[in-house]
């Protein structure tokens, strides 16, 4: 079974800069988007970005001009470029995978930015 695996993360200034990176430990076939989420204590886990088969991208609009996710496609990995961090982005972060045959995601990552 496939697992991802993710790194990057932990605790931050307000205004300042963390990346996440998430990397497959197999071959996943027909990705149609990778994406990262995050989940706040209390809240549900919602979008934070995502990109497309097509390298189309999307972003929440609390992260847009802030936050850019890139993928390496050989790898099957995905990244999360996080600048200008704020206290609210404070979450458990997580890396997903959607494809074709499965929807995978990794173990999350605490990110706590301080003000």
């Amino acid at each position: 079974q496939v697992q991802l695996v993710q790194s990057g993360g932990g605790l931050v200034q307000a205004g300042g800069s963390l990346r996440l990176s998430c990397a497959a430990s197999g071959t996943i076939f027909r990705i149609n988007a990778m994406g990262w989420y995050r989940q706040a204590p209390g809240k549900q886990r919602v979008l934070v970005a995502a990109i497309t088969r097509s390298g189309r991208t999307n972003y929440a609009d609390s992260v847009k001009g802030r936050f850019t996710i890139s993928r390496d496609v050989v790898k099957n990995a995905v990244n999360l470029q996080m600048n200008s961090l704020k206290p609210e982005d404070t979450a458990v972060y997580y890396c997903n995978v959607n494809s074709a045959y499965d929807d995978f995601w990794g173990q999350g990552t605490q990110v706590t930015v301080s003000s």
